[in-house]
């Protein structure tokens, strides 16, 4: 089963190749989506939201839109056991995608994957996130 997560139809695939980006890019890109998913943890919702892109502030223009959202569709994203970074792509110079090996609440393993951009400030922001249910997750 695939989900789309802030309105993206599109899951990336990896080149076994494919780590272009630079390591600043890649810790400040890891750095916002730890920050999301910590954030969802504690329920802080403002702060989760903080996170997003403005594209994805206009398809949820508000705290409690984007919550729903996530919770409602979203269990794994919105309520880890644990996680951890997996494959990482650049798709061009402020673009980064990211996977995420995430177990989710009901103890199975999913897939997220993640694509940033480079803010006009510099910092990253989520710009969607695909999920899917895994039966094996390998890096």
């Amino acid at each position: 089963m695939r989900r789309t997560f802030f309105a993206f139809a599109f899951v990336p695939l990896f080149l076994p190749s494919s780590v272009f980006a630079g390591e600043a890019e890649v810790k400040a890109a890891q750095a916002a989506i730890d920050g999301q998913l910590k954030a969802f943890l504690a329920d802080d919702g403002a702060t989760a939201y903080s996170f997003a892109s403005p594209n994805v502030k206009r398809i949820f223009p508000t705290v409690d839109t984007f919550m729903n959202m996530v919770t409602n569709g979203y269990a794994p994203v919105r309520n880890p056991r644990s996680y951890s970074f997996g494959k990482v792509e650049e798709t061009g110079p402020t673009s980064i995608i990211q996977q995420v090996l995430i177990v989710g609440p009901d103890g199975k393993d999913y897939e997220a994957v993640y694509t940033l951009e480079r803010q006009p400030d510099g910092t990253f922001q989520i710009t969607g996130c695909s999920l899917r249910a895994s039966n094996s997750l390998s890096t």
